[in-house]
């Protein structure tokens, strides 16, 4: 199907679109940008405005045609496909990496992702919780309202962040962490249930997924246990 755009919105040049896209007035997306399919992106929303950094250049992207030089442009966003991404949401382009969101995200109103951050798929973003530069939100994800991200802070999969909390270091895989700074308080069993892990399983998942024993040898539902495998194998030092 068509993107529907309204025709106060402003895309500047170097937005790549897919199809069936609903963008709403007065929302603001600059390029380099590539945003797939079955996107909502509401009203007032910002797209690609550069990093919030000071000896970066703030061009005038949505009138002068980005030329795709990241010391100039820089490193854009891409997004992928059929996520929500309310009201008053800005995403920041890169400055040493694209700014990357992936699919199935829902973005509520006024939440903001920094530059240079990677966030997965499936991913809950509650209004007014923000995102320092250089963040890595793992697939499946939950922040809630009002949480505040530190620079650079890795949240594991399927964790989730209570609201007003503040997030200074990692999160581990399926935790959920509250308070300022927040801590690690318990397992999100519920997460963990509605992708099909049994009462055995999670038992036996909990010292793994509180840092005190390696992965142990259990049966998990393959989507599941593919991301499991991949936050356990990570490298510790992406930043």
């Amino acid at each position: 199907m068509a993107n529907r755009i309204h025709p106060t919105a402003v895309l500047g040049e170097g937005v790549e679109l897919g199809d069936d896209n609903v963008i709403g007035p007065f929302a603001v997306i600059v390029g380099p940008a590539r945003i797939g399919d079955g996107n909502w992106i509401g009203p007032h929303v910002t797209i690609g405005t550069p990093g919030e950094d000071r000896g970066r250049p703030h061009p005038d992207a949505w009138e002068t045609a980005p030329v795709g030089d990241p010391d100039h442009d820089g490193h854009g966003v891409v997004i992928g496909s059929r996520n929500r991404i309310r009201e008053y949401v800005s995403v920041h382009q890169g400055t040493w990496r694209t700014t990357t969101i992936g699919s199935d995200g829902y973005f509520l109103r006024n939440s903001h992702i920094a530059h240079d951050c990677l966030v997965g798929d499936g991913v809950t973003i509650a209004s007014n919780a923000v995102t320092g530069g250089h963040c890595h939100i793992w697939d499946g994800a939950n922040l809630g309202m009002g949480a505040i991200l530190h620079q650079k802070v890795v949240i594991g999969p399927g964790a989730m962040i209570g609201m007003g909390s503040a997030v200074r270091r990692e999160i581990g895989a399926f935790t959920i962490a509250v308070g300022n700074p927040a801590r690690v308080t318990g397992v999100n069993v519920v997460g963990l249930s509605r992708r099909g892990v049994d009462e055995e399983t999670i038992e036996a998942l909990g010292p793994w997924l509180k840092g005190k024993e390696g992965l142990p040898d259990v049966t998990l539902p393959g989507d599941l246990s593919t991301l499991v495998k991949a936050w356990d194998a990570r490298p510790r030092d992406e930043h």
